[in-house]
């Protein structure tokens, strides 16, 4: 598995998203041991089917997700705790209410706007990959927050958890302490949604907690374990998701789910074969902790270029509005614009969807860079518009059953050199450049370089 890491972590965008899921991995376990013990655990599917709707809204609106979906999914979540608290409509049925209805306007939002494309996909099960650097920063600050307003208040947390009418009785004011747990969980439930999905993030939140009480008792053991083991997790998944191209927040979960089997058999064993339990219980949770890094990580349906109605290509991206990519073959980058001293960007076989997704996504640190790539050589002419326009692609999965493409349009500078045929397998390299019409961005490769290659790639690729 190690001899994988140092590939891996050459990608920027997957360095992304370790920083970003160890932290959200870390919160959901911590919060997850009150959430259980509470038996409020269940909060999390809940709020995670509000995050679905407000994600769907934003998406809507042209606006940024997580800015539209942090705020009302903290008010949901208090919504919440006041219905379960104070109502004739208690817990279970109060989080099914309010789960179920925001998941119906979630789908009737994007059934009446972008329609079921690939970002419903993400947002459902997840696209640990496809993150923007906003994303991120947004994703660490908040995460952070969350951290240590925990362990500033970990002893009234703990007070509250195990026995609530005991602390107001002390004086604790438990509903603001109730409070800020719904507080933390809606933050953490929706920065993880970008990970793990809609579908797939409340078991963050259950595991870890779950398995760490097969073999600890202590509020305080049990809270360290759950984060180790959450974070043992996600790296494996992740890890393993990448070698052999499985989905990402599946792959998390498949992971937990093992880690709570074997904390379970060793519990037994330790209960039933061994007498001297309390000796061998750390060991046996030290043992598991490195036995799980040994695994060998990750298919996320990322970027997806495809030809939609008008003719022209677009790209599905999962945090922002439909972006078409294409360009004049006219347009070309200015001397000054060219970053020359740069290296040579390559966009591999091994990542091809997920590096063209982190252009797109993060155009900025690309625009005036030299990209290579290898696909298929493709020619279009669009209805209406006498302009040929050339494409260097690779076909990839779509979603809910549909093909797509993705990869660059591509254009000579001037003079104009010959293209080759339509299908050829080529080795293409050029500048990045974009403009902007109509609101769109464009984005391509100014060529300096356009190679017809004997030896044939994988044509259709999968992350």
């Amino acid at each position: 598995m190690f001899a994988v890491l140092p590939e891996m972590f050459s990608y920027p965008f997957l360095v992304r998203a370790f920083v970003v899921g160890f932290l959200v991995s870390i919160c959901a376990a911590l919060l997850g041991v009150s959430l259980v013990l509470k038996r409020y655990s269940m909060i999390g599917d809940g709020l995670s089917h509000v995050g679905f709707g407000t994600l769907a809204l934003a998406t809507a609106l042209n606006m940024a997700p997580l800015t539209v979906s942090i705020p009302i999914v903290i008010v949901a979540a208090f919504l919440l705790l006041r219905l379960s608290e104070n109502s004739k409509i208690k817990g279970d049925a109060a989080i099914a209410i309010i789960s179920t209805g925001s998941l119906a306007v979630g789908v009737m939002i994007i059934s009446m706007t972008t329609g079921m494309n690939t970002d419903v996909c993400n947002y459902l099960f997840g696209s640990i990959l496809a993150m923007s650097k906003n994303d991120v920063y947004l994703s660490v600050a908040l995460s952070i927050i969350v951290l240590v307003l925990f362990v500033l208040f970990y002893n009234k947390l703990f007070a509250i958890t195990f026995d609530e009418t005991f602390a107001r009785a002390a004086g604790v004011k438990t509903g603001i302490y109730n409070m800020l747990i719904a507080f933390l969980t809606a933050i953490t439930i929706v920065l993880g949604m970008r990970m793990m999905g809609a579908m797939l993030i409340s078991s963050l939140i259950v595991f870890p907690a779950l398995t760490s009480m097969r073999l600890f008792k202590k509020f305080r053991s049990v809270t360290i374990c759950s984060a180790c083991v959450s974070v043992c997790c996600f790296f494996t998944g992740v890890v393993i998701s990448y070698v052999y191209a499985t989905p990402t927040g599946a792959s998390v979960v498949m992971l937990n789910i093992f880690a709570f089997l074997l904390f379970w058999i060793i519990d037994i064993l330790i209960r039933k074969v061994w007498s001297v339990k309390m000796l061998f219980r750390p060991a046996a949770a030290s043992l598991f902790l490195v036995a799980v890094l040994f695994p060998g990580c990750g298919n996320s349906r990322m970027l997806v270029v495809k030809q939609n109605k008008a003719g022209s290509f677009s790209v599905d991206i999962p945090i922002a509005a439909e972006t078409v990519v294409q360009a004049p073959l006219l347009h070309k980058l200015e001397p000054a614009d060219r970053n020359l001293d740069s290296p040579v960007i390559e966009i591999k076989e091994k990542m091809f969807i997920a590096q063209t997704n982190d252009v797109y996504l993060n155009a900025e640190d690309y625009l005036g860079k030299t990209i290579k790539l290898q696909g298929i050589f493709k020619k279009e002419r669009y209805e209406g518009i006498d302009t040929e326009y050339y494409f260097v692609l690779r076909y990839g999965p779509g979603c809910c059953g549909t093909d797509g493409n993705a990869g660059f349009e591509v254009a000579w500078g001037q003079p104009e050199q010959p293209y080759p045929n339509v299908d050829d397998w080529v080795e293409a390299s050029g500048v990045l450049g974009y403009y902007e019409e109509d609101g769109y961005p464009y984005l391509y490769l100014a060529l300096s370089s356009l190679t017809v290659l004997d030896e044939r790639g994988a044509e259709y690729v999968t992350q």
